[in-house]
């Protein structure tokens, strides 16, 4: 359950972001999509089921949550703190209504370019109002956690991990890829985290995994020398995302994958020294990229990110991006390292918290390739 300060200080946090953009209310979108939909939670408390759902936020007074009106009985709206619950035809329509009546011109829009329907932004424009994107300055409103959401997230990363020792518990030359997933899904619905999971894995033969993410299959069965790197990301009971990875192979490796995974042990160096207050996004991306750099190795999507109630927040760890860290933000890294000749790579995930002298890792397992034989203690 949110406390009531906590709901307090992330509408102040969130209205002086407004206040600083010069925008007198918010509209925050969340759909279904997987990982989309914290928002709305962040500043509402619901979680959406279904189709989608909005919080408009004015610069004074208290918010109303509005959803469309075929999706009133999907979702346990009561769950929400947001006294003033709207049930509309068409939520576009009612929204352009409601900030008209309150005087509002301009309007930021959390969730503009990749969540809002496209109905619902042409009756916002259509009467007239400016649209101020606002996913950049939303984010960093929310990117520093308070000790009550750091319960929330080392929550996840337990959840998290627990999926993984269950991967770990049922690999198995002979078994499949889905099968090792099936048993990881298990864990995570039965300690809460519902189907907020994202789970993807890199594979391949010979002790080489290739560089696409895929959906694990009941097809080819695993062999001794294959290559396993199950992606983990997900957000345990309290709706805060986590993400983990660790490669999995019984076998010998491929030449590459070992230069690849001695990089990564200077990565984690790297990280530790770097991740900390005052330290730029583009800084940290800069030292941790270079041991792949340096060796010939390239990097696929982006190096890291903010994460919470929404998977993949601003600011990205990435070049160009000269957003200053702050104690208190959590961070998932994940170089997605691929050989010179773009057929294999190596890839770990790990959610770090931000310090003032370094960061903490919030998982203690291990950063090595695990055969299946270990225990938990590894």
């Amino acid at each position: 359950m949110t406390s009531q300060t906590e709901i307090e200080r992330r509408y102040a946090k969130v209205r002086q972001a407004m206040a600083e953009a010069e925008v007198s209310a918010l509209i925050v979108c969340g759909s279904e999509y997987t990982g989309f939909d914290g928002a709305v939670r962040y500043l509402s408390g619901f979680r959406i089921v279904h189709r989608f759902a909005y919080v408009v936020l004015l610069d004074v007074g208290e918010p109303c949550a509005v959803f469309p009106s075929e999706a009133r009985y999907v979702g346990a709206h009561a769950e929400s703190w947001v006294e003033e619950k709207v049930f509309a035809e068409h939520p576009g329509a009612w929204m352009r209504q409601y900030l008209e009546s309150h005087g509002v011109t301009r309007v930021g829009v959390y969730g503009l370019d990749y969540v809002m329907p496209v109905r619902d932004h042409q009756a916002l424009v259509d009467g007239g109002l400016e649209l101020v994107g606002f996913d950049d300055q939303f984010d960093l409103a929310r990117a520093v956690k308070s000790a009550e959401e750091m319960v929330e997230v080392r929550d996840s990363m337990a959840v998290n991990e627990a999926g993984f020792w269950a991967v770990h518990a049922a690999y198995e030359p002979g078994r499949t890829q889905a099968e090792l997933m099936a048993a990881a899904e298990a864990e995570f619905v039965r300690l809460g985290a519902g189907r907020h999971t994202m789970d993807m894995v890199l594979w391949g033969r010979h002790g080489a995994a290739e560089p696409e993410f895929r959906i694990p299959e009941f097809v080819d069965p695993i062999r001794d020398d294959d290559l396993l790197l199950y992606s983990l990301e997900v957000a345990g009971s309290g709706g805060y995302w986590v993400e983990f990875a660790r490669p999995l192979c019984r076998g010998a490796l491929a030449l590459d994958t070992t230069r690849m995974l001695d990089a990564y042990g200077e990565y984690f160096e790297l990280a530790q020294s770097t991740m900390k207050k005052g330290m730029t996004a583009h800084d940290v991306h800069r030292a941790v990229s270079r041991p792949f750099l340096d060796r010939g190795i390239g990097l696929g999507h982006v190096t890291g990110h903010s994460i919470g109630m929404t998977m993949i927040e601003h600011p990205r760890i990435g070049e160009g991006v000269d957003v200053e860290l702050a104690e208190g933000m959590v961070i998932s890294m994940h170089p997605h390292a691929i050989a010179g000749d773009g057929k294999s790579c190596m890839y770990m995930q790990d959610t770090w918290l931000v310090g003032v002298d370094g960061p903490e890792l919030l998982s203690v397992i291990p950063a090595k390739v695990f055969d299946g034989i270990e225990n938990r203690a590894g």
